[in-house]
């Protein structure tokens, strides 16, 4: 293959140049030179004219439109999170950070589609194939059939998914890949992109389901262009403290499935195995309640989850200390103030700490009347009664607010043995409702009812 000519064009004004430079000779903007692929003037063909299909124009009641078929993947959390299965065609970008077990997942994930009778490809770019095979032993995987390709050059790696037409292909990692085309090093933002772009539409041509792993930043984001996203059908984001045993892999985009899905695992001497009561790990084994205990049902994805929300209040100086983990600190603030104003507790001098325990991140506003709760429990000193739920949102105003699907929070709650759960009134259920025997359920519409509520029970 002829190498193509290229150039650097401006983030900025759009401005090309036949070489890098430091400063953009059109608009004097500094660093926006990105090196890409000239556009040739002969009237050669295009790279990507054998892949673009050209079609009629329809409208969509005339669409044909079917379910996709998917192929489990033989681990009932990465298919949850993939929202059933491995799509036809489908692009997934997975992204980590170093040693958490991506490559892990993804062997043992393609260990089990071999087996199924599936035809598998892994690209390695980053090992060789004595270290994958090695890791393959280690985690029991013996007589595995998985194809491996130790290559980082994206046209042998075109040309050997062309050939072998796998049903699933794994690049580890797209950072590694470089085109002939472009002059830049290997992860750099043109070279990802390009070769993203490729991989793409050869898995959509040929109907290939490709994974591509992808690094992040020391800020935990995907590294390379964000156009990387666009480009790709599902987004999967792994999470977890390396310390810890457990993972948890989240759907940030998925075009085949739910988005902020979540699939929990446990990482064992055989590789990573699904928890299917992820529950357990969130709450702590206490044998009697302690002060500045909550437990609140959040929902992730479809899946409503278990988890305990600790607070210290503890005496601050002249400048208290406001930090929280696992939720948004601007929010905690937020929180500190309303229950201030509305229910008469004041932290103002006070050291305030919150964390979710088991590293799960919690979004969803839904966690307010639980903090406030642990954070009263903690500042007097007694704690909350035993098999006591909290979920709501809190408003300025000092209103509660009601949670998105608060029947199928109780439920859960009620399935694991709680006995007392304080809820929005909007989500408190009809009376009589066999689901919820044994739970007993107090409805509150302010922060003040709640705090009265929780003091009574205590």
């Amino acid at each position: 293959m002829a190498k193509e000519k290229t150039q650097y064009t401006c983030n900025e004004c759009g401005g090309s140049s036949p070489k890098w430079l430091g400063k953009c000779p059109h608009c004097n903007a500094w660093n926006t030179l990105i090196e890409s692929v000239a556009e040739s003037t002969a009237p050669a063909k295009n790279r990507f004219a054998s892949l673009a299909k050209t079609a009629e124009v329809t409208t969509l009641a005339d669409i044909d439109a079917t379910d996709v078929q998917r192929t489990p993947t033989g681990h009932d959390e990465l298919d949850r999170v993939l929202g059933g299965g491995i799509v036809e065609g489908g692009v997934v970008l997975i992204g980590g950070d170093p040693g958490i077990g991506k490559s892990t997942l993804l062997l043992q994930a393609l260990d089990s589609l071999q087996r199924s009778g599936q035809k598998t490809l892994y690209v390695t770019g980053e090992e060789s194939g004595a270290q994958v095979a090695l890791r393959s032993r280690r985690l029991g995987l013996d007589g595995s059939q998985v194809s491996v390709l130790a290559e980082i050059q994206l046209e042998k790696i075109l040309a050997t998914l062309d050939h072998v037409r796998p049903a699933i292909a794994v690049i580890d990692s797209i950072q590694t890949v470089y085109s002939e085309q472009l002059t830049s090093a290997p992860g750099s933002v043109a070279q990802v992109r390009e070769c993203a772009a490729h991989l793409t539409r050869a898995a959509k041509a040929s109907g290939t389901a490709i994974v591509l792993v992808g690094h992040v930043t020391k800020e935990g984001a995907l590294a390379g262009p964000r156009v990387l996203e666009h480009m790709v059908d599902t987004v999967l984001y792994f999470e977890g403290d390396t310390h810890s045993s457990f993972r948890l892999i989240r759907a940030i985009k998925n075009r085949f499935g739910a988005v902020n899905e979540i699939g929990v695992f446990a990482m064992t001497e055989r590789g990573l195995k699904g928890v299917s009561n992820p529950s357990a790990i969130f709450l702590s084994q206490h044998s009697e309640p302690v002060p500045g205990s909550c437990v609140m049902v959040t929902l992730e994805g479809t899946r409503p989850m278990l988890v305990e929300i600790q607070a210290l209040v503890d005496s601050g100086g002249p400048s208290p200390r406001r930090l929280s983990v696992g939720l948004d600190r601007d929010r905690l603030a937020m929180l500190l103030a309303v229950l201030h104003r509305h229910a008469g507790v004041a932290c103002m001098d006070q050291d305030v700490f919150v964390n979710a325990v088991g590293g799960v991140r919690i979004s969803e506003p839904a966690a307010d009347l639980a903090v406030m709760l642990a954070i009263t429990s903690s500042l007097r000193g007694k704690p909350l009664p035993k098999g006591f739920i909290a979920f709501g949102e809190v408003g300025l105003a000092g209103e509660v607010r009601p949670a998105p699907r608060g029947q199928d929070r109780l439920k859960e709650a009620a399935k694991l043995g709680f006995s007392v759960a304080v809820v929005p009134k909007a989500n408190a259920p009809k009376k009589n409702d066999k689901a919820f025997e044994g739970l007993t359920i107090h409805a509150v519409e302010r922060i003040e009812e709640a705090m009265e509520l929780a003091r009574s029970l205590a």
